[in-house]
């Protein structure tokens, strides 16, 4: 299993976490960006830059991802390309996308994109709080091959 980040969005706590399960299990883990990152020195870890642009990073992880991989989006498209290809999709709070869920995540999706284009403010996400982190370890965990993510 190869980990994927669509790192230009993902919170630095839960880089932190995947970089822990990557060292601790010895899994290639891949932060894709169209700005550089810091990654800690590893065998295991590293970081790819892609020209910036409108999905980059995501044509990047799509390009490069094999089934069975696990790839961390919050991109709902992108997650549901992965699934397309036989991976696996995890959003940083923890939510795994199924191919049960993620139709119904990509029509809300479009929904709260059709009410932006038409001027109503829906408003973002909410800060990422410590349940948040919690249930992210959790999901993790339960899709890597061994381990807690916060040993």
């Amino acid at each position: 299993m190869q980990i994927w980040v669509d790192a230009d969005a993902c919170p630095n706590v839960i880089k932190d976490i995947l970089f822990r399960a990557s060292e601790r299990l010895h899994l290639p883990l891949t932060l894709v960006a169209n700005q550089p990152l810091r990654v800690p020195r590893s065998a295991h870890i590293r970081a790819v830059v892609v020209p910036g642009g409108f999905d980059g990073a995501d044509d990047e992880i799509m390009r490069r991802v094999q089934p069975g991989d696990l790839v961390i989006t919050a991109d709902i498209p992108l997650a549901a390309a992965v699934l397309d290809k036989g991976g696996l999709a995890l959003s940083p709070r923890g939510e795994r996308f199924t191919p049960e869920t993620i139709r119904e995540r990509l029509r809300i999706r479009d929904m709260l994109e059709q009410l932006r284009d038409s001027g109503v403010r829906t408003g973002g996400p909410a800060a990422l709080s410590q349940a948040d982190r919690h249930t992210f370890a959790n999901a993790l965990n339960r899709l890597l091959p061994t381990g807690n993510p916060f040993a």
